[in-house]
Formats: structure tokens, C-alpha cells, sequence
């Protein structure tokens, strides 16, 4: 019997479609070079004490991220995001990144976006403060405001078909985009920063929820670390993620935005991860005003809402640390500068047109900074 003959040319034809862009390639170097040269030059943030009764032998801290070159804690989701949108190939010469944001996430995306040379788009509520929009006109963005913030995301869509650019999309992205096993990340910097503290591993951290990147980072450093803090997330009114995160519902929404400009959301986020953390405490609005102003008299900075929105969840938690005669540390965020804020959250005028009575919350803190106990209403 004969042995077939075998066609070599249909065995050992490849089909070889190469697409190498040699000038594309050598931008995208650069473009990474540039972020990463601006990691490179950049400092960490400082850890800032609260001061506590010594007799408690309770330490409060505040990771100060307003001091990045762009002011706020959304400066390093922004360098991860425009690395990872590097990285993967969306981010092109000449073309538009887009952004859907409250405002800090937009400053920050403005300042790389012209550090690697294209145009930003900031996709944002109507209402957002006016000095953050001077900032990211500053940086060169431009701003495209809409009067619902639930309709941010499909507008953002819109824009990046309409205009060929790349939708950032932080709200997916942000827990991805950042490594959460190091790299210098903000868990990994609070730990190393408290090595020589009285209570090195701290009791508690407690973040705030705007895309849930930033607790989803702490909580999963924490876990692969090996450490026994535990992570609790303040959420302002008119936000899903405390009633999705209670519920297990994720399909929760809410009719309106957040007055706590930065967090809050109307929809359960991919980006936050319900199962990484511990504890979560809904906290009034006033209570967050309240809060950023008492940290002012307490250390003479003015900070954003959000801050404010974790400081009265991390006091609270330490008022049940006295109570149940615990000593250890606690660290919330300091998450950008009050300046941004002064028609709002440091307006009387402001206050009372939302209807918000920071009064009684100012007495609870005043209470629990005097005695040590936190009023029972």
C-alpha cells in the first residue's frame, strides 16, 4: 500500500498578521516613562495624629493624602489607572481620555493626562465645586457637566465613541488597576509608616467608598499580610453602597447624588468589593460637616466632607475602644484640602440652604473629646 503524500506548503502555511506600530510603541514608552518618573519624584503622604487623651492609650491618625502634587487620594488611583489604560493598549496619541467623576478623580486624571500630552474630558455633576473645576481647567482638561450623576457613565460612553478616545471608567477599574499586594500602595504605606508607633498594626482602619477601590486595596493588603486590623467603610447619605453591602443586595440604587462630594454613589460600584471588608456605618451628612470642622480646631487643617465622613466613623469607633477599656491605634483618611470646599461644607449659608443642624453632632464629638463617652442619641 502507498503512503500518502503529504502537501508541506498545507502543514506549514501560518496565517501572520503582524500590527506592530513602531511609533505607537515608542510613545507608549515614553507615556509610561512619564508616570512613572512622577511616582519617582513624589514623596509619600504624611501620617497625622489626632490628639486623644494620653490616658486612653488610644493613637488616632490621619493618612494626609491632600498633600499629592494634585491635592487629593485620587492622585494615586489616577497614576495606576493611566498605567493600566497604558498598559493595555486604550490609551492612543491624540486621543481623548474620559472620565466620569465627582471632581478630585478628574483633577488628578487632568494633571497625567497633560503630563503624557492628550486631551481630558471630565464628565461631572453640575453641582461640583467650582474650585475643583479651576483645577482641572488648570491642568488642561476640559468640563462636560450633566444635571443627574447617574447619567455620568453612559454619557461617558457617549463621549468616547463619539470622539474615538478612551472612557477611564474609574467606578470598574479602580480595584484592578491598583496592586494591592505592595508596590507602595496606601496600605502598605500606612503600615510601614506606624512600624515605630506604640500600636504598630492598627486596630482599625476606616476608609470612605467613592469608586470602593481604596477599601478594596487596604482590605486585600491586609488579608495577604496576614494582619489582624479590620476595615470599615463610612457611607454618606443618599449613597447604596451601606444598603447593598447590608442587604447583599447588588442591584441597589438611590434617586439622588451625595452632597459628600468624592463619595457616595447611586449604584453598587464593581469596583467595591462588599466581601474584603469588616464594617460599614452609614453617617449623616451634618455628622460629616461637623467632623472636618472639629478636625480643623483640633489640628488646624481644613479638609474635604469625605474626610470628615471617616473621622466621625473612626471617632466612634474609638469611644467604643474607651468604653471597653482597649488600647491600639486607629487611622482614617485625610483625603483632599478643604479650599475646594469653603462654598460649601465651611458655608453657613450652604448648610443652611441643605437643611443640614451640624449642632448636635459638634456636641457629640466636643462629649466624647471631654468624658470620653459617646452620647446614647
Amino acid at each position: 500500500m502507498s503512503t500518502p503524500q503529504q502537501n508541506p506548503s498545507a502543514t506549514l502555511d501560518t496565517l501572520d498578521v503582524d500590527h506592530t506600530d513602531t511609533a505607537y510603541r515608542s510613545w507608549l514608552k515614553e507615556a509610561v516613562r512619564k508616570v512613572q518618573a512622577d511616582a519617582n519624584r513624589s514623596a509619600d503622604t504624611h501620617l497625622l495624629r489626632f490628639p486623644l487623651p494620653e490616658a486612653w492609650g488610644i493613637d488616632l491618625y490621619l493618612k494626609d493624602e491632600s498633600t499629592h502634587i494634585t491635592g487629593s487620594l485620587k492622585h494615586r488611583l489616577a497614576r495606576s489607572l493611566f498605567l493600566y489604560g497604558l498598559c493595555n493598549g486604550w490609551i492612543r496619541p491624540g486621543r481623548p481620555v474620559i472620565e466620569a467623576s465627582s471632581g478630585s478623580t478628574a483633577v488628578s486624571e487632568a494633571y497625567f493626562a497633560k503630563l503624557i500630552g492628550v486631551p481630558f474630558i471630565a464628565v461631572m455633576p453640575r453641582t461640583t465645586s467650582t474650585e475643583k473645576i479651576r483645577l482641572i481647567e488648570f491642568h488642561g482638561g476640559r468640563c462636560h457637566f450633566v444635571d443627574d450623576s447617574r447619567t455620568m457613565y453612559d454619557e461617558s460612553a457617549r463621549l468616547a465613541v463619539e470622539t474615538g478616545g478612551h472612557y477611564m471608567d474609574q467606578f470598574t477599574y479602580a480595584e484592578r488597576a491598583t496592586d494591592w499586594r505592595g508596590n507602595n500602595n496606601i496600605a502598605e504605606s500606612i503600615h510601614r509608616q506606624l512600624r515605630l508607633e506604640r500600636y504598630p498594626e492598627p486596630a482599625w482602619i476606616v476608609a470612605t467608598a467613592g469608586t470602593g477601590g481604596t477599601s478594596a486595596t487596604i482590605a486585600r493588603y491586609v488579608h495577604y499580610m496576614q494582619h489582624d486590623t479590620r476595615i470599615c467603610v463610612a457611607d454618606p447619605e443618599n449613597s447604596c453602597f451601606f444598603e447593598g453591602w447590608t442587604t447583599g443586595n447588588p442591584d441597589v440604587t438611590t434617586d439622588c447624588g451625595s452632597r459628600i462630594e468624592g463619595i457616595g454613589r447611586p449604584r453598587m460600584e464593581p469596583s467595591f468589593v462588599p466581601g474584603a471588608i469588616d464594617r460599614m456605618m452609614k453617617v449623616p451628612d451634618a455628622a460629616s460637616v461637623a467632623a472636618v470642622r472639629a478636625l480643623e480646631g483640633a489640628i488646624g487643617r481644613k479638609a474635604g466632607g469625605s474626610t470628615g465622613t471617616g473621622l466621625w466613623s473612626a471617632l466612634k469607633i474609638v469611644s467604643e475602644m474607651v468604653a471597653e477599656g482597649r488600647t491600639g491605634s486607629v487611622v482614617t483618611l485625610l483625603c483632599d484640602p478643604g479650599d475646594r470646599y469653603l462654598d460649601k461644607y465651611y458655608s453657613d449659608r450652604w448648610l443652611a440652604e441643605q437643611g443640614l443642624d451640624i449642632a448636635p453632632y459638634t456636641r457629640a464629638i466636643e462629649t466624647l473629646l471631654t468624658t470620653g463617652k459617646w452620647p446614647s442619641s
